[in-house]
């Protein structure tokens, strides 16, 4: 007997970030569990709904249909949901269709609620009334850390027994080839402290930025990634014109798996996140990483990075020397952070959406479970 199941495709009509991001390879590592007959796939039909004119996606077992007009919240709500005729749907970037029931979201992170001053009103009013009430009528919550699931159960948005951990994956940086564009060869040295986001408070740039002087005088520069404009944030006072920093905008992955390769370290001294995909490339790439000791971070990075504390420029200088100074140190971190990077796969959390569909499905997965993590 077919199981119907239908993927929210509105995140190939949105710019990437990571949650756009971790659509994808969770879409595209379903793909090739079906592919290959794993279990709990026999009988599953997958396609992937999207809104007209989205971005291409390579798939070769779930079929990709464009359906509707315009996307946005409106075709998510009203198009999407009457397009799956009785399936289940799979909505991997915090919204989703309400009235669907036999429904699957992913809720990445609650920061709405935990950094409200980086949203704006409209947007974070939004967010509060719909997650609630996609945690009471979606049959099932995921997100992407056992810190963002505290949040979940925490705040009431969905009981414990209802919601699962599938975190990102690292296998994507592997496809990446570091390649120099002028500027992001200019920026790279091993006196390089590379910064990836947004100007939104809860990234907490402004932490490092405002150090630039005094990490200018040690010989160190700052290379800042991204710096996103989006309408949904409010920018914190993040820009400055030291010297020693240099913006690079938003670049290829490419050119940010080169930076990487070559400079310090990535600093990433956030307030809270719901997983912290940049630490993890980062990592993955052999890139040491210091990070805040708040949020997802300590759970993600492990003893495969230096910390310090969010609200002190003390012991991040310390942290930075600690690694310009020892060579010892920074090969020990590279080590460390392929090995803890290695742990977190796409292919892995893609097969808990497969059994989180065929329990939703009513399908008796015991022995096939077994089975189906082998593949992994």
């Amino acid at each position: 007997m077919a199981r119907h199941w239908a993927i929210n495709g509105r995140f190939l009509s949105q710019a990437t970030t990571g949650v756009q991001r971790y659509a994808r390879e969770i879409v595209c590592s379903l793909d090739a569990l079906i592919a290959e007959r794993a279990p709990l796939t026999h009988g599953l039909e997958l396609r992937l709904h999207c809104p007209p004119g989205s971005s291409d996606i390579r798939l070769d077992s779930i079929e990709r249909r464009e359906i509707g007009g315009k996307g946005g919240h409106l075709w998510e709500q009203t198009q999407l949901a009457a397009s799956l005729q009785g399936g289940g749907l799979l909505s991997l970037c915090n919204t989703g269709p309400l009235l669907t029931r036999k429904h699957i979201v992913c809720i990445h992170d609650l920061n709405v609620w935990n950094a409200p001053q980086s949203y704006s009103l409209g947007f974070r009013t939004s967010y509060k009334a719909l997650l609630p009430c996609l945690g009471k009528t979606a049959c099932g919550i995921s997100t992407v850390s056992n810190f963002s699931l505290g949040e979940l159960v925490r705040r009431g948005i969905v009981p414990a027994q209802k919601a699962f951990v599938a975190p990102n994956g690292h296998e994507h940086v592997l496809r990446w080839k570091p390649e120099h564009s002028a500027a992001t060869r200019l920026a790279a040295s091993r006196d390089t402290i590379v910064m990836i986001g947004s100007a939104a408070p809860h990234k907490n740039v402004d932490l490092i930025l405002g150090m630039a002087e005094r990490l200018g005088k040690a010989g160190l520069k700052i290379a800042v990634v991204g710096m996103s404009g989006s309408p949904i944030f409010k920018a914190g006072s993040a820009r400055t014109e030291a010297r020693n920093i240099q913006w690079l905008g938003r670049i290829s992955d490419n050119e940010l798996a080169a930076v990487l390769a070559d400079s310090l370290c990535l600093a990433f001294p956030s307030l809270t996140e719901g997983f912290g995909l940049p630490a993890l490339e980062a990592m993955a790439l052999g890139c040491p990483v210091v990070v805040s000791e708040r949020a997802s971070l300590p759970e993600v990075c492990g003893h495969a990075a230096l910390y310090a504390a969010a609200d002190n420029p003390q012991a991040w200088f310390d942290r930075f020397m600690d690694l310009r100074n020892s060579t010892a140190l920074r090969l020990q971190l590279t080590a460390k952070g392929k090995a803890r990077a290695s742990a977190y796969r796409w292919r892995a959390s893609a097969v808990r959406y497969l059994e989180a569909m065929a329990v939703a499905d009513g399908v008796d997965t015991q022995s096939k479970v077994v089975r189906l993590r082998e593949f992994t």
